[in-house]
């Protein structure tokens, strides 16, 4: 009878083990997922596919960055954005740089700055190895691109650290007001109204967006909040949000457009392991 009870008991323990074990798997899975968001506007008339990469942190995607650049590719974008933190201050910058290569080789490419491209104290060097490979960096400023037979403007902003580290940084509101004003600017020449996107690292700033025409506001930044639970906790803690961060990641609606917030693409770069968190590429389809 006890020997009965000893299997049963080893039996119970070892599913208890494997069901930890399936957990722990699930949990701290790092493989590259693709996430989508559907944004309907007025002022589209044909649909124009946008590919968000941000948080990169120099981390490897295989081979030559094999499994990035094929996740992108597979999803025929229209457009590459990336979302600052594309460099980080400590890894080497040789998957950065062969990311941006391919990318500004393939399609039309911007950039904007996030924290870690200041803290490297080389973002000089960083923006003449992402201008060298055809991509527009943007701070403050805006672009108006033609896809598809429809006009948008692709605006962007620094990331605020650039008044910390640089002496000629300009401040991320009269940023905003700029790039905010060369967007009207262009409606106004054209005599109509544009669909505008703005590409910002921080999503903290949410309230601060809402001042100014865009329809789309597309960040990084957070990280997914590090640490999830599925249906229950978007995030446990961000940068510059602290604790249970509002913005974590996803989508954030305000009365005149949206926020998209990516969960970022960091991996090896982080000390602190990711958990039900994967990264993401996130592809946004106007329509």
């Amino acid at each position: 009878m006890k020997q009965k009870w000893n299997k049963k008991r080893m039996l119970w323990l070892s599913g208890v083990l494997i069901a930890l074990m399936l957990l722990v798997l699930i949990s701290c899975d790092f493989r590259l997922k693709t996430v989508y968001y559907t944004v309907d506007s007025d002022k589209i008339s044909a649909p124009i596919r946008i590919a968000l990469l941000t948080d990169l942190h120099s981390c490897r995607y295989g081979e030559n960055q094999k499994n990035l650049i094929e996740a992108v590719q597979k999803q025929n974008p229209d457009i590459v954005l990336l979302g600052g933190d594309i460099f980080d201050d400590k890894v080497p910058r040789k998957n950065a740089e062969l990311t941006v290569k391919q990318l500004g080789e393939q399609y039309p490419c911007y950039y904007v700055t996030g924290n870690h491209e200041y803290w490297s104290r080389e973002v000089g060097k960083i923006f003449d190895i992402i201008k060298g490979y055809g991509v527009t960096v943007l701070s403050g400023a805006c672009d108006s691109i033609e896809i598809k037979g429809q006009t948008i403007n692709i605006c962007g902003v620094d990331d605020p650290d650039v008044t910390v580290y640089l002496a000629e940084g300009v401040p991320i509101e009269e940023q905003l007001e700029r790039a905010d004003e060369a967007a009207k600017k262009a409606e106004k020449a054209e005599g109509e109204e544009f669909f505008s996107i703005l590409l910002s690292h921080r999503p903290e700033l949410f309230e601060t967006y809402q001042n100014y025409s865009f329809d789309l506001v597309l960040s990084g930044h957070a990280h997914g909040g590090q640490w999830r639970i599925p249906g229950l906790l978007n995030g446990l803690f961000a940068p510059d949000q602290g604790l249970f961060p509002e913005y974590a990641g996803g989508r954030y609606a305000y009365a005149d457009g949206t926020m998209i917030v990516s969960r970022g693409l960091a991996r090896e770069s982080t000390p602190v392991p990711r958990i039900f968190n994967r990264p993401e590429l996130v592809i946004v389809e106007v329509k």
